[in-house]
């Protein structure tokens, strides 16, 4: 939101300077984003004559320009504009002119072989506007040679503050002034809108309402009114600089009155051409087909959730957004229809997004519009219409009804201190509020407070509490140390922040990178990795290929993996740790941690070394990954079940999971499928991993005991090596999990060292060799004792796979 210091001024009578109203601003929460200093800003800029505008001999989009910008000689200047035309005057720069529009230095330069000595300027080059479809093209009578900044009044100070969305009462400068008087930077200056006598009923009857019911219903109240006989044309300079030190291009009277108004009071109009309204206007919804020629030269398809203005021949406005074109007022206008409407802010939102429109009436509307100001706001537009182009105001029209509620609050003082600990007198707080517009009824420790129409957002005592601090000073607010605990300060961390942490820190010390891709995908990868339900599909997608929210990390992390290859870094490894969507209920969100290792990008290295030939990474990496971030989440893989069925993107045979019963899954990893890498533009391995941290079971709470930094034990361990013949479908992990179930206290760890499979076997057999390591704690182990525990791993081994211990 921009506004000058001199338009400031006339809402709200001060001598405070720049900079204190800029600290002001800042402090009661309309945060200051610049303050400008518009005539050493635009000092450089001049008025330029452009003589002729030729076709570029080398480029259908470019013209040569020869420009008289009064520096005595004729310059050859290189344009892109479309408008761009022999005769115009523009704003030009000269070489090593700052462009704020763009961040630059423009200088001397040979575009397409023509050389180019300086800048034709769009209004959003110079940074006041979003007008870049066009150089700027100003009256024939400008003066050649002159600054811009002297000729477009630019002299004065600019402030660009942040608006929230909850403050819609702030987008007029009359509601800045108002809460500046209320924070004591001058007292706030009073509007005239009372009404204007008409000369004569309206030819338009009250705009009927043709909704459906149950059909949504953009609109609440229009108040419109005729104005006939006016004399367009050109506003008076005074409000064409106005409009232009806050990036607005000036068009025409009529048309600069509603951005005035707008812009002031923070009340949206629109002005159509009467004589372009064919038959009564109605209020309706858009039906199937139709489409609105915007004012911003741009067609849009309406659907029939969008509220129109409309006449016989079709649409003639797009509600609480944009005017038509064929509507539009012109400088040849005569008779004037001028709306004000109330709008549902909720609805002008969702059209805007459904269209793409930013307009400064959707900003506005959608942030809530003072109900109040509804005829009010046409009666003050209709005054400026008669001062600056004439005409005879007929009556207002008005149909529907938008009446804010009544919101009364009780309000106990004492809740400002309990809040912010600020100790304000009770008469102080009444009359803060009374300034800010608030209603203060009653006596003693608890009032009445009455809500005015232009702050809806203020619902609760909470609020109030807020209005008084911003009011006195954030600043204001005392710095009081936290008390002292006598106890062990309780957990603050949840279990899945805990989870999400200690997986990010396993998986980076790993060597993999971190990476935070986006939450939304394209449809068909949403598919292919088992989302894309119609109830994840976002209304509003921030690109074309980014509509659906996404099932897995994956397909994020493979898409960054491809990047990298195309720029030459085949061989990376990346995880990433968030959320995923199985559907849109809350319990269909989960906390994901999955990784990647591409090319040659295995633990012990990437690429060639002169040891030997790099390996490429496989499905055991992409297991030690997951088992390394498993038992750094307290979850040994070893307690878990290993299952040899991949998930639909690993590649058949080299894939796996693991498991908690065959309900609760944990996780998966393997070698990505041939046909997925095929379909996703992958022509490097990846070996990848994915575990549901929101499936691993809670951790016990269990008392602990004090150990020593180094819990080993001085009595020497002891190995002994088994073999067993098995069928070939037993798994590794059974016999794994059977031998150290047989002796919990004194089997340490247990490992595979061979596999053999042959003829002497026999058919469907194979040999599985491990080494069991016992570790005594207190004393040596007997023979006896050692040899207990081997019958017990060898009969634990045979009852698990059904085998028998080879001799």
């Amino acid at each position: 939101m921009k506004f000058t210091l001199d338009w400031l001024k006339e809402h709200l009578d001060t001598t405070a300077s720049a900079d204190e109203i800029g600290a002001a601003l800042t402090m009661i929460g309309l945060e200051l984003e610049e303050i400008e200093d518009q005539g050493k800003a635009f000092s450089e800029f001049v008025v330029a004559h452009v003589v002729s505008a030729e076709q570029h001999p080398n480029a259908d989009k470019l013209k040569v320009c020869k420009v008289d910008a009064g520096s005595g000689e004729i310059l050859d200047v290189v344009c892109g504009a479309p408008n761009a035309r022999t005769g115009m005057k523009s704003v030009f720069a000269f070489p090593g002119t700052y462009i704020p529009g763009k961040d630059i230095t423009i200088g001397k330069g040979v575009i397409r072989g023509q050389v180019s000595n300086g800048m034709l300027c769009s209004a959003m080059e110079l940074g006041l506007g979003n007008d870049h479809d066009g150089i700027i093209d100003l009256p024939a009578d400008a003066p050649t040679g002159q600054r811009y900044s002297d000729y477009a009044g630019l002299k004065g100070v600019t402030f660009d503050i942040s608006i929230t969305p909850n403050r819609g009462d702030c987008t007029g400068v009359h509601g800045i002034a108002r809460d500046l008087a209320a924070f004591g930077i001058g007292s706030l200056k009073t509007t005239d809108m009372s009404p204007v006598p008409s000369t004569g009923t309206s030819p338009f009857a009250p705009l009927p309402h043709q909704f459906a019911p149950g059909e949504d219903k953009t609109i609440r109240k229009f108040a419109g009114r005729y104005i006939r006989g006016v004399r367009n044309g050109p506003s008076p300079a005074w409000l064409q600089r106005r409009l232009r030190a806050v990036g607005l291009r000036p068009i025409n009277a009529i048309v600069d009155i509603t951005n005035l108004v707008s812009l002031g009071w923070g009340r949206p109009l629109h002005a159509y051409d009467a004589a372009r309204i064919v038959g009564q206007p109605v209020l309706r919804n858009a039906r199937p087909g139709e489409e609105l020629d915007a004012l911003d030269n741009r067609t849009y398809p309406l659907d029939e959730t969008m509220t129109v203005i409309a006449d016989d021949v079709g649409p003639l406005c797009l509600g609480g957004i944009m005017g038509g074109e064929r509507s539009g007022v012109v400088e040849e206008t005569v008779d004037v229809f001028m709306e004000c409407a109330s709008w549902d802010p909720q609805l002008v939102a969702r059209t805007g997004r459904k269209t793409g429109i930013v307009s400064d009436a959707r900003y506005r509307l959608e942030r809530s519009v003072d109900p109040a100001l509804t005829e009010p706001g046409l009666e003050l537009a209709t005054r400026l219409v008669l001062e600056l182009c004439g005409g005879e105001p007929l009556e207002p029209v008005v149909s529907g009804e938008d009446t804010p509620p009544a919101v009364v609050i009780d309000f106990p003082f004492s809740e400002v201190e309990r809040l912010t600990g600020l100790r304000i007198a009770a008469d102080e707080i009444e009359a803060i509020l009374s300034r800010l517009g608030f209603a203060v009824e009653g006596a003693g420790f608890t009032r009445k407070v009455t809500v005015p129409s232009w702050r809806p957002d203020v619902t609760q005592k909470a609020d109030l509490v807020e209005e008084v601090m911003r009011m006195v000073g954030v600043d204001k607010v005392p710095v009081d140390p936290l008390p002292r605990l006598h106890h062990v300060a309780p957990r603050m961390l949840t279990t899945i922040q805990n989870r999400r942490r200690v997986a990010r820190r396993a998986l980076a010390a790993r060597g993999l990178d971190e990476a935070v891709t986006w939450s939304f995908i394209p449809h068909e990868e949403a598919v292919r990795f088992g989302g894309g339900a119609e109830s994840l599909q976002l209304a509003n997608a921030i690109a074309s290929d980014m509509t659906d929210m996404r099932p897995s990390l994956l397909p994020g992390l493979l898409a960054a993996a491809r990047r990298n290859a195309h720029r030459g870094r085949a061989d990376i490894g990346l995880f990433e740790v968030g959320q995923v969507f199985l559907s849109d209920a809350p319990e269909g969100q989960h906390t994901h941690a999955s990784g990647l290792r591409t090319g040659t990008a295995r633990l012990t290295g990437a690429g060639r070394h002169w040891q030997g030939d790099a390996k490429q990474v496989g499905v055991f990496d992409a297991k030690a990954d997951l088992a390394a971030a498993l038992d750094a989440l307290g979850v040994g893989i070893d307690k878990l079940q290993l299952v040899a069925e991949p998930a639909a993107w690993s590649h058949p045979g080299r894939g796996g999971r693991v498991q908690l019963g065959p309900k609760i899954i944990v996780g998966w990893f393997g070698e990505l499928h041939p046909a997925w890498s095929e379909a996703m533009d992958i022509d490097f391995p990846v070996a990848a991993f994915e575990i549901d941290l929101d499936a691993l079971p809670e951790p016990r709470k269990k008392p602990t005991r004090s150990k020593g930094a180094l819990d080993i034990s001085p009595l020497m361990p002891v190995k002994r090596d088994f073999a067993f013949l098995v069928d070939r479908s037993a798994s590794a992990a059974s016999i794994l999990r059977a031998a150290r179930g047989a002796d919990k206290t004194l089997i340490e760890d247990v490992t595979i060292f061979d596999i053999f499979e042959g003829a002497h076997v026999g058919e469907g057999k194979k040999s599985v060799a491990i080494e069991v390591t016992l570790q005594p704690r207190d004393r040596t182990l007997t023979d006896e004792e050692i040899e207990k525990v081997s019958g017990a791993v060898v009969a634990a081994v045979v009852k698990t796979t059904g085998g028998a211990l080879r001799g």
